[in-house]
C-alpha cells in the first residue's frame, strides 16, 4: 500500500512539472504570436498603400476599364490663411485679493460682545468684537494713583531744589519715577485698545466661529475664527506644469471659464511664481478677474493660456491627415483636362489645437482640401464634389 502511495505522489509531481513547463511554453508562444501579429499588421499597412498606388496607375493606363471614369463622391473645403492660436488648457480656482483672517493684536482674550453676524457687510476700521478688559482697567486705576503720588513727590522735590534744599539725585530720582510710571500707563492704554477688535478690510463676514464667553485667539495653525472677504478684487490661480515654463509669460493672454455660472472672462497673466513646487512639479500663475457678484472664492475655473500664435497660417481638420511610410499627407482637388482629380499632398504639421492642426509645409491658400470621402482614395482618382 505504501508503494502505491509513493507511486501516486511521484506521478502527481511529474504531472505538475509537466503543466508548469507547458504553461511556460504557452506563454512564450503567446508573446511570439503577438509580435508576429504586429509585424503582419505593419506589413499589411504598407501593402495596402502600395495596392492603392498600383490601382491608381492601372486606372490611368487601362483604357479598356469601364469603371475608371466613375467619379468618387467627396466633400471639399477651400483653405484660407488666418492666425492659428494654441492654448494650454488647465484647471484653476477663483481667489480673492483681500481675504482677512481676523486675529487679536495681542494675546487675545474672552469675548464680551460681538457686533457683527455672518454675512454682514463691514467697513475697514469697524468694531467687530470686544474682549474682556477688566484686569487692564484695574491695573490702569492703580497705576494712575501711583502716578499722581509720584508727580506730587516730584513737584515737592522740585520746589525744594529751587530753594536750594535737597540734592539733585533726589530730584532726578523723583522725575525718573514719574517718567517710568507714565510709560507703564501708555503701555496699559495700548493693551486696553487691543481688547477692541477692528476689521482690517472692507468686505463680507464669510465665517464667524466664535461666541460670547469663548476665547478669541490668533494661534497659528488653528482655523480662523473670523474671515472677511472682499469680492471686489478677484483673481484666478493656476498651477502650471513645469514643462510649460518657457511658454508662459507675464502679460500673456488668458481666457477663464467658470462652469458654475457659465461665464468666460478675458484676462492676462499678472503673476508667475519664481520657483517650482517640488510636490506638484508646477509653478503658480495668477490673473485678475473683473468684479462680478456671481464669482466667489474657491470656485472651479477652466483656464486657457495662449502660448503660441502662428500668424497667417493654414489650419485643417486633424482627422483628414493620413500617414504612410513616407510621412503625413492629405488629398486635395485638382482640375486637369476638364476632370476633377484627387491629388496626394505630403505635408508637415505644427501645433494641434482641438480638432484643428497647423500645416507648416505642403498646403497654401486656395487649395481645395478633400474633407469627406478621402478614405481609400488614390492619387489621380476621378472625383465629384458635394458641399463640405
Amino acid at each position: 500500500m505504501k508503494q502505491y502511495t509513493t507511486l501516486a505522489l511521484l506521478a502527481a509531481v511529474l504531472l505538475l512539472a509537466s503543466c508548469n513547463a507547458s504553461n511556460k511554453q504557452k506563454a512564450g508562444t503567446l508573446g511570439e504570436k503577438r509580435a508576429q501579429l504586429e509585424k503582419l499588421k505593419a506589413e499589411y499597412t504598407a501593402i495596402e498603400a502600395k495596392m492603392a498606388a498600383l490601382e491608381g496607375d492601372i486606372a490611368l493606363l487601362d483604357t479598356t476599364s469601364g469603371t475608371k471614369d466613375v467619379p468618387r463622391l467627396v466633400a471639399v473645403d477651400t483653405l484660407y490663411r488666418a492666425d492659428f492660436n494654441h492654448f494650454i488648457e488647465l484647471n484653476g480656482r477663483v481667489d480673492a485679493e483681500d481675504i482677512s483672517y481676523v486675529t487679536p493684536r495681542g494675546m487675545g482674550g474672552q469675548v464680551k460682545a460681538i457686533f457683527i453676524k455672518q454675512g454682514d457687510m463691514v467697513k475697514k476700521g469697524q468694531t467687530i468684537l470686544k474682549l474682556d478688559d477688566k484686569v487692564v482697567l484695574q491695573q490702569m486705576e492703580q497705576l494712575k494713583t501711583q502716578l499722581a503720588f509720584a508727580r506730587d513727590i516730584y513737584e515737592r522735590r522740585k520746589n525744594l531744589w529751587n530753594q536750594n534744599i535737597g540734592s539733585e539725585v533726589e530730584l532726578l530720582s523723583a522725575k525718573n519715577n514719574v517718567v517710568g510710571l507714565e510709560k507703564q500707563l501708555d503701555l496699559l492704554k495700548e493693551q486696553l485698545s487691543m481688547t477692541t477688535v477692528y476689521a482690517e478690510v472692507s468686505g463680507y463676514v464669510n465665517s464667524l466661529n466664535v461666541r460670547v464667553g469663548e476665547v478669541f485667539t490668533g494661534v497659528a495653525g488653528v482655523t480662523p475664527q473670523i474671515t472677511i472677504v472682499n469680492n471686489s478684487r478677484l483673481k484666478v490661480v493656476t498651477d502650471v506644469p513645469e514643462n510649460y515654463a518657457s511658454r508662459v509669460n507675464r502679460g500673456g493672454r488668458m481666457y477663464v471659464t467658470v462652469p458654475d455660472i457659465n461665464r468666460t472672462y478675458s484676462s492676462t497673466v499678472s503673476f508667475i511664481g519664481a520657483s517650482i513646487n517640488p510636490t506638484t512639479r508646477g509653478f503658480t500663475t495668477e490673473a485678475r478677474l473683473p468684479s462680478d457678484a456671481a464669482l466667489k472664492p474657491n470656485q472651479l475655473a477652466m483656464v486657457r493660456i495662449l502660448d503660441y500664435t502662428g500668424p497667417n497660417a493654414i489650419a485643417i481638420p486633424v482627422n483628414v491627415v493620413q500617414t504612410d511610410e513616407k510621412g503625413k499627407y492629405v488629398y486635395v482637388l485638382s482640375v486637369e483636362n476638364g476632370k476633377q482629380l484627387a491629388r496626394k499632398k505630403p505635408i508637415a504639421v505644427g501645433q494641434l489645437q482641438g480638432e484643428k492642426v497647423e500645416v507648416k509645409i505642403g498646403l497654401t491658400q486656395g487649395d481645395v482640401l478633400i474633407t469627406q470621402g478621402y478614405q481609400s482614395l488614390y492619387d489621380g482618382q476621378v472625383i465629384t464634389t458635394t458641399l463640405g
